[in-house]
């Protein structure tokens, strides 16, 4: 027979777990076009259609091995938004089990003072400015016209 209680234990374990996280460098992630594949259009904070980019479940887990990663979106700071990320990624998850993935991240709704960022909408900045030619014309990975 236990001593404790058994979600005691847990309530402890998530407090020591939290403290590591705290520790370690933010990995900041969009949501949208990153995680969700984003192939239908806006409609709103609250509507995610689409399923995962491949791989994403995957290389999240390994990520919070090295990172606090945190799930940022333009749906962040919507009515709605982290709910619906949050409900999204409880559907989408493939491997769900005792502790589902989506417990272990952070949603949060500034953007957060990350070490690095992955978003499929940005350059990274070399310290020469872009061409505003090159900004106009620019197309995330998953609107870019493949060719063969």
């Amino acid at each position: 027979m236990l001593e404790r209680p058994f979600f005691e234990v847990l309530k402890e374990i998530d407090e020591v777990l939290n403290e590591v996280n705290e520790m370690k460098k933010i990995l900041c992630l969009d949501f949208d076009g990153v995680i969700h594949s984003y192939v239908h259009p806006w409609d709103g904070p609250t509507v995610i259609p689409d399923p995962p980019v491949e791989g994403a479940f995957d290389f999240i887990r390994e990520a919070m091995k090295e990172f606090d990663v945190q799930v940022f979106s333009t749906r962040s700071t919507m009515p709605g938004g982290i709910e619906a990320m949050k409900a999204w990624f409880l559907e989408w998850d493939p491997t769900p089990s005792f502790r589902p993935l989506v417990f272990d991240l952070k949603f949060p709704t500034e953007k957060p003072p990350a070490h690095v960022s992955l978003d499929d909408r940005c350059l990274l900045f070399t310290g020469a400015w872009p061409a505003l030619e090159t900004l106009k014309e620019f197309k995330p990975w998953n609107k870019q016209r493949v060719v063969s």
